[in-house]
Formats: C-alpha cells, structure tokens, sequence
C-alpha cells in the first residue's frame, strides 16, 4: 500500500494561472520530501549519436526509459513527476519504489545495448543529499489543458544531482541478473516526422537556463512572457496539430519499435502490429478517433521546466527572429544563457495506456532538437568559463 508520502505529488494542487504568474508565486512551489530520489537517465555521446543520423533510436531510447519507470509507478498507484530530454530522462520517485524502478533500468540499458548500441547511462541520487549539499528542489503542478498537467521545477536541485549522476559514485554499474521481462507496455512511436501546423514555417527548440539561481524564477517568467507576446498562448505555437499527423506503416518502422520493446523481431506479432495499424486509419474517423487526436495534440509533451525551460515551438522565422533578440538581449544583461535549434519538423514518441485518458505523447525538434540545442548551451557555457 502507497503510504501517504507516496502521494505526495498526486496531492499538489494543480494550479491554472498563466506560466509566467506561476513562476512568480512562491508560495505555490513546495520542497520535494527529503526521503524521495532523483533518477536520471542518458545516453552516452548522444550528440555523436545523433551527428550519425540516430536522431529517431536516440528518442526510442529516452521513451522507453520514461515508460519502463512509469509502469512500475502506475502498478504501485502512485504519481511521479517526470521530464523527457531528447537523449535522456529525469524522474523524481519516492524511496518505496526506487529499487524496482533501478533494477528495471539497469535490465532496460541491458537491452538498449544489445538492440541498438547505445550506451544508457543510469545513476540515482537522494533528495536528502540533495538539500545537504546546500541545492534547492521546488516544485508546483501547472495546468496544461483540460485533462492534462506538468509538473514545473525551480531550484539548482536536478542540475546538481545531473553533475554528479554523471560522475561515477552515482552510476549503477552492475547487472540485474533476473529474468523478469522489462514492462515497456504503451510504448508507440508510431508517428512520422511532422511538419509544422498551417501559417507556421518551422519548429524551434529552446533550452534557457538562468545564470543567477536567485532571479530564476523571475528571469524564467521574462522568457515565458517573451515566448506569450511573439508566439502567442502555449496552444498557439504547439507543433503538433492534427492535419499534419501522418501514420508511420513500413515494416522497418514497427520493426525498430517492436526490436527495442521485445529485444528481438516476431514476425507474427509484427504481422499483427501492421493489421492494427491498418484499422487506425478507420478508427480515427470514429468520434472516439477523433477525441483521441485532438487529446493527443492536447497531452503532446512541449514544455519542461526542470529547474531550466525546456520547449519545442512552432511559428514564423520573423517569430523566431525577434524571439533570438529578446533572448540576446537576456543573455547580453547576463540573465540567461540559452541554446537554439531550428528544423523542418517535429518528431514525436508516445505513452499509451489507453485511448480515453491516460496517454502522453513526448515530443522533440526534428534531427535531434534537444541534443543539438544542448550542445550550442554547453558551448556557450564553456566560452564563458574562459
């Protein structure tokens, strides 16, 4: 039985004002239990991996940790916030499932290794150690839509546990031995590379971060507010909507897929997975299909906030262009730093546990939005440790 800790983040109120109000509201953000853990994972050289044209088993690869560790919170009925990266994921999880879910990861890099050969780093630390070493770990629930919420993040917390998972005291390095099957169930990517909504001309990935931890929270809502004012209200510059969805068919396609969820190709089963994906093209003229795409575009995953602002817009170049200023202006002033990358496309991972409700859709720039809009941040960064 989840004991009422367990529940701390289902209890959050889930709050409804603008983002950039949001961020501004102390009293909403609340510090995560000392005995809950970071879980980070990421893929080794993904930025290699992706200047090799792995861009789409880089994403495989993230999705499927984020699936492999939520089943094992929805068995266990619990809530947990979680982000996707592109090239990798971060959880917070309560120290009662914290073992299962490490000991699933590790199988799960097992099979990452074997299927695609990438190389799925795994590490985990306490929140306890977290605040002892002087860090900060705020988080609020925000509403994103009718049915749909994210969790936002404030605090150097996640970027502390990140330096120091990536170190090797906080690397799991040993094998599960056990056979137990890894639970990637609801795992779909069955979307083709999408192109912008109509009147937009491409899709921008963004990473900020702020280069004083004690303005973040205001200098975080400048962004957002900048984001509000070129682009429009969040629902405006998704890069997701539903004439462009194209459906993916080709046997190579649920091939990667179904290699990555069962280590191996079944032909009767991937046989099956085609005639399924046959009758979607008659079930989304259905008013149940139709409901489902249009959650879809609502539950797509556009926006993470982990203690920096994460996102994946679509919009004008003269948007973008004058979005680079107002950013250039913050990063002049010594307010943010920050990494963008511009593409043709959006591509986009799911989570489906059912058709009704419960399903998310993580969504990244094309080409590797994340990774390459991660690489232009850690230049700069580097340049200015010169």
């Amino acid at each position: 039985m989840p004991s009422k800790q367990d529940h701390f983040y289902s209890n959050l109120v889930i709050n409804k004002l603008n983002l950039s109000r949001l961020l501004l509201r102390r009293k909403l953000f609340k510090d995560i239990p000392e005995d809950w853990c970071v879980i980070i994972t990421d893929i080794k050289s993904s930025t290699q991996a992706v200047n090799s044209g792995l861009h789409e088993e880089v994403n495989l690869v993230a999705t499927g940790s984020i699936v492999t560790v939520l089943n094992i919170a929805y068995k266990a009925g619990i809530l947990i916030p979680f982000f996707f990266g592109g090239d990798g994921a971060t959880f917070i999880v309560p120290s009662s499932i914290i073992e299962k879910c490490m000991k699933a990861l590790l199988r799960y890099r097992a099979s990452t290794m074997d299927n695609f050969r990438l190389e799925l780093r795994v590490g985990m630390i306490r929140v306890k150690e977290i605040y002892h070493q002087g860090h900060s770990l705020k988080i609020s629930r925000l509403n994103s839509g009718e049915t749909f919420s994210i969790p936002i993040i404030l605090g150097d917390g996640l970027e502390y546990a990140e330096k120091m998972i990536k170190g090797d005291d906080y690397l799991f390095s040993d094998h599960d031995s056990s056979d137990e099957e890894i639970d990637l169930t609801g795992m779909q990517c069955r979307w083709d590379k999408i192109l912008p909504p109509e009147h937009s001309d491409e899709v921008v990935t963004l990473i900020a971060v702020a280069r004083d931890m004690n303005k973040q929270a205001e200098v975080f809502s400048k962004v957002i507010h900048r984001l509000d004012q070129i682009y429009g209200s969040p629902e405006k510059r998704k890069p997701i909507s539903i004439p462009k969805l194209v459906f993916k068919t080709s046997f190579n396609n649920l091939g990667r897929e179904m290699r990555h969820r069962l280590g191996k190709i079944k032909w009767l089963e991937l046989v099956k997975n085609w005639f399924v994906n046959m009758y979607a093209f008659v079930y989304f003229r259905t008013d149940s299909g139709k409901k489902y795409l249009q959650q879809l575009v609502e539950m797509s995953d556009t926006l993470v906030i982990d203690g920096r602002i994460n996102t994946v817009i679509t919009g004008t170049e003269k948007q973008r262009l004058a979005l680079q200023k107002a950013l250039q202006h913050l990063e002049d002033t010594g307010e943010i730093s920050f990494g963008i990358y511009v593409s043709g496309e959006s591509v986009m991972s799911c989570y489906v546990r059912d058709f009704e409700d419960e399903h998310i859709h993580f969504v990244d720039g094309a080409d590797g939005g994340y990774t390459k809009a991660a690489g232009i941040l850690k230049q700069k960064l580097r340049e200015k440790q010169v």
